[in-house]
């Protein structure tokens, strides 16, 4: 796709799952790629892997509002501007409400709400001269609640409509802003969710194989980011799950139960 050439593409939590897979492909296309992650021996490798000086990688929290604020001027001074901002970094989490801790439910607000919107803000001027747009990797959660999801399902929804209020402030204005919801998708997402108690689960509960991978769901995100489109939502169950919760709500209660419940234990 000749229309990301030489385009200056920002992705946050570029060093695993859909995040790398964004950042390869962007690359491919022939793109300036400026990535950010908390795992620096994983930044070094993706950048071994990737020998070109059109990749840019720093050590970043984006729980941190200076670190983010630092990173996009790390941008500007290398590039000159941002085309493209892809808020990618997230984490997940797996406990029942009446389990999980105060400090799991803020960790994953911080990191997938508060991130997005420090990043955002930083960078907001650039990509605004830029005419450029500005992507939120949100979730089916961010539509429907999730058990053992409640923090995470929370975030989503919060980053969907912080994104939406965004979207119609600069109506019109030539800065595109759109969300992309994947399904279920192989990715370190669920190996790394926290548990009840703020620690990284270290397994994942679901079968990985029989999900969208990292790359396809890459190449979905970056064909609807050139169409400039409102929002998309991958897989047939994602879709699904939007469709059932919008029009059936109490059925879509139902099916939902039964898929992540069994005898009366959170197994998904």
């Amino acid at each position: 796709m000749a229309i990301y050439s030489d385009k200056i593409v920002v992705i946050t939590g570029g060093s695993d799952g859909i995040g790398k897979a964004l950042v390869q492909q962007f690359l491919a296309l022939g793109a300036k790629v400026a990535t950010c992650g908390r795992n620096m021996d994983k930044l070094n490798q993706l950048s071994s892997d990737n020998p070109t000086a059109s990749l840019f990688t720093m050590q970043v929290d984006v729980v941190q509002q200076a670190q983010d604020d630092a990173f996009i001027q790390a941008v500007i001074d290398k590039w000159g501007g941002i085309d493209i901002l892809i808020n990618n970094a997230g984490i997940s989490m797996r406990a029942l409400v009446s389990e999980v801790s105060i400090e799991t439910l803020k960790n994953v607000m911080d990191i997938n709400f508060w991130g997005t919107v420090y990043t955002t803000k930083a960078a907001l001027p650039f990509v605004q001269k830029a005419n450029g747009v500005i992507v939120g990797v949100s979730s089916i959660a961010g539509y429907r609640g999730l058990p053992g999801r409640s923090g995470y399902s929370a975030s989503k929804y919060a980053l969907n409509g912080w994104l939406e209020a965004l979207r119609t402030e600069l109506f019109g204005s030539g800065t595109h802003v759109m969300w992309v919801c994947p399904g279920f998708t192989t990715s370190n997402i669920r190996n790394a969710a926290l548990n009840k108690d703020a620690q990284a689960q270290g397994e994942s509960p679901m079968d990985e194989g029989a999900m969208m991978s990292s790359e396809e769901c890459a190449n979905h995100i970056i064909h609807a980011i050139g169409k400039r489109k409102r929002s998309l939502v991958l897989t047939f169950t994602g879709k699904r799950t939007v469709f059932m919760n919008k029009f059936f709500p109490a059925w879509a209660d139902k099916l939902v139960h039964h898929f992540f419940f069994k005898d009366g234990k959170l197994v998904k």
